[in-house]
């Protein structure tokens, strides 16, 4: 997937400081921002602050020798997906809509080809002005996209609308404005059931049976999932870690509730099972603390049951199976034997093999295997996201192409 970049015009008001938390929000989410900075919005926050922040020159000046040597200006308007107006004051909406070109931000908007996005804010009383409803409604005539300010307090003391959006809702709009233009997704219309993180199998109230399993490799499958437009389904262990956006959350902690989360889930077009499922629970959970006994200090006797084989489970359904099913081998030794090995005893399409001797569990990269029934193709070390991405267009290559489960290497 490339990536997706704006142009940021950062204008005047008291509410200039969020877009620089709205820079971070959005390179949080994978998006690049290149910054127009406005003479009043450099009233309130600095061009450095900017361009620490976005990782790029924070451009200010329409008469700058060096940026306009070559055209600077259009450059800027030609190189991003979408242009944001944030915020974006009464002044900036009355120049768009009467098509003013005497600065950076409003020539720059005249001369860009990209779609133009704007989140006012302003006082309560120059928002409900008679000028500024027409200069929206000529904007939004003109194919601009413009939210609606939030209500509420204002600096200036006076209550109403005229407030800039939170800066998670003005990331979301910026998300959405973006897939639009993208068009549809490879994934749209698909249901991919994702399993992550480990189980916990409780031996009393305070005690249980787990492994070391952080879920950042399922959870990172599932954003990537999600990104391509699927409707992620991710079951989930107990993990400290925020579950991507637009994907369907559940909680559950054993293996048992882990497999009747998977099947109440169901149908789905792909099921991946990268939870680190415990083989073994405890054959009788105590409802009270264990504890040695009195006479002799002897250790309380564990007798293990065998959990429910999760993949083997989905994959063998004579109903509602998935048509791709993807199972993961976390092994320390022989990897390629113990996946093919794996792969066939389990009845799953794809086994992403891994080796975790080293710090894979709760680490930040990952180096796989990708085993089909076709062949073995060998992934560098990356980092997970990336190990995520590349799966997920697989996923998206494979689902449009049933006959050909195996795609050739990038």
């Amino acid at each position: 997937m490339s990536t997706q970049r704006i142009l940021l015009i950062i204008g005047g008001g008291i509410a200039a400081y969020k877009s620089l938390e709205l820079i971070r929000e959005l390179s949080r989410r994978g998006i690049q921002c290149r910054c127009i900075l406005t003479k009043g919005g450099a009233e309130f926050i600095t061009p450095l602050s900017v361009s620490a922040l976005s990782g790029e020159k924070c451009f200010t000046d329409l008469f700058s020798l060096d940026d306009e040597a070559e055209m600077g200006h259009i450059q800027l308007s030609r190189s991003a997906d979408l242009v944001v107006v944030c915020p974006a004051t009464a002044d900036l909406l009355a120049k768009a809509a009467g098509g003013h070109a005497n600065d950076l931000a409003s020539t720059t908007l005249m001369a860009t080809d990209a779609p133009v996005m704007m989140v006012p804010a302003m006082n309560v009383r120059m928002w409900e002005h008679a000028a500024t409803r027409r200069n929206v409604e000529t904007l939004r005539g003109d194919g601009v996209t413009v939210m609606e300010p939030d209500e509420g307090a204002m600096a200036c003391g006076e209550y109403g609308p005229g407030r800039l959006p939170d800066v998670p809702i003005i990331a979301d709009a910026v998300e959405a404005e973006l897939a639009r233009i993208a068009g549809p997704k490879p994934l749209e219309g698909r249901h991919v059931l994702v399993t992550a993180g480990p189980t916990r199998e409780p031996l009393d109230p305070v005690r249980y049976l787990s492994n070391h399993s952080s879920g950042k490799q399922g959870y990172a499958i599932a954003g990537a999932l999600a990104a391509l437009g699927a409707r992620v389904s991710l079951v989930s262990g107990p993990v400290g870690i925020t579950p991507p956006r637009g994907v369907d959350h559940i909680p559950v902690e054993t293996a048992q509730q882990m497999l009747q989360a998977c099947e109440d889930a169901l149908p789905a077009d792909v099921f991946i099972s990268v939870a680190a499922v415990a083989d073994w629970r405890p054959a009788i959970s105590s409802d009270k603390k264990l504890k040695l006994k009195d006479e002799g200090k002897t250790l309380p006797a564990l007798t293990l049951a065998e959990n429910p084989d999760i993949l083997a489970t989905l994959s063998h359904k004579t109903s509602d199976r998935p048509g791709l099913v993807i199972g993961f081998a976390a092994e320390t030794h022989d990897l390629e034997a113990l996946a093919r090995a794996k792969m066939q005893r389990k009845g799953c399409d794809w086994i992403v093999a891994n080796d975790v001797s080293g710090d894979v569990m709760g680490g930040a990269e990952n180096e796989v295997a990708l085993v089909t029934g076709s062949g073995l193709e060998t992934w560098p070390r990356m980092d997970k996201t990336e190990v995520a991405r590349r799966l997920a267009e697989r996923i998206a290559v494979a689902l449009n192409d049933p006959d050909d489960r195996q795609v050739a290497a990038e």
